[in-house]
């Protein structure tokens, strides 16, 4: 099961962004202990600017994070090394792509992280965005763990790159849960109603300011997120 951060040249370019994004941010983190050791593990988080990515992947070390993106970016050659390097699946947008769902099901089977934004698209303020539920029929066919991720303050790192400042940038990890269904009919608005649900429990982890769409996650019911996990994933 190739999980793990073996490989040396991504140990070495995690190396180099880790030395790079320290020169440049000032990261503070919360909930770290909350990422499981191994299994199959989707982590889910807000998409509103350029450091999220690498951040992430710092965070989870010793384990590394896949995750879909899309198939004209391997038209760059530096990006097509990196996404190579980390086994980053191509999608084709705009259809429903069935060789990159059942390539991310297989990449979760091996016991890998997956990385994913449901909002689709980034925030150009850093506010949340209404969320699309794809992940939701990734969770339920896989049967892995999922767990939200939140940050905020990377959504102002260019301007302060160019006026020579260090960003701020924070990041909230949460509590993993899996999605319980039981009898419920998989229907459009139920897929909707359960990315909704995980989208305010992304919510609840973000300052006020950021919560967007998904404000006042502590008014909300939660019906299909089960909380009830261990950690200790064999």
């Amino acid at each position: 099961m190739n999980n793990k951060l073996t490989d040396p040249t991504r140990s070495v370019v995690l190396f180099f962004l880790k030395v790079t994004l320290g020169l440049l941010c000032r990261i503070k983190s919360e909930g770290i202990n909350n990422i499981p050791i191994n299994g199959p593990l989707i982590i889910y988080s807000n998409h509103s600017g350029e450091l999220e990515i690498p951040i992430m992947y710092m965070v989870v070390q010793p384990r590394i994070v896949t995750g879909m993106a899309k198939i004209e970016s391997w038209d760059n050659p530096l990006l097509r090394w990196l996404f190579n390097l980390f086994e980053f699946i191509p999608v084709r947008r705009g259809e429903l792509d069935l060789e990159a769902f059942k390539k991310t099901i297989d990449r979760l089977g091996e016991g890998y992280i997956v990385g994913i934004s449901p909002e689709g698209t980034r925030s150009r303020d850093g506010k949340l965005i209404k969320a699309r539920p794809g992940i939701v029929t990734l969770a339920l066919r896989s049967g892995a763990m999922l767990l939200p991720v939140a940050h905020w303050g990377g959504e102002e790192f260019i301007d302060n790159l160019k006026n020579l400042r260090r960003t701020e940038f924070n990041i909230r990890v949460g509590e993993p849960f899996f999605l319980k269904l039981e009898e419920t009919k998989l229907s459009k608005e139920v897929r909707q109603t359960i990315v909704d649900e995980m989208m305010y429990e992304l919510a609840a982890l973000l300052p006020k300011d950021y919560q967007g769409y998904y404000q006042n996650p502590e008014e909300r019911p939660y019906l299909y997120l089960n909380k009830k996990v261990n950690l200790e994933v064999d």
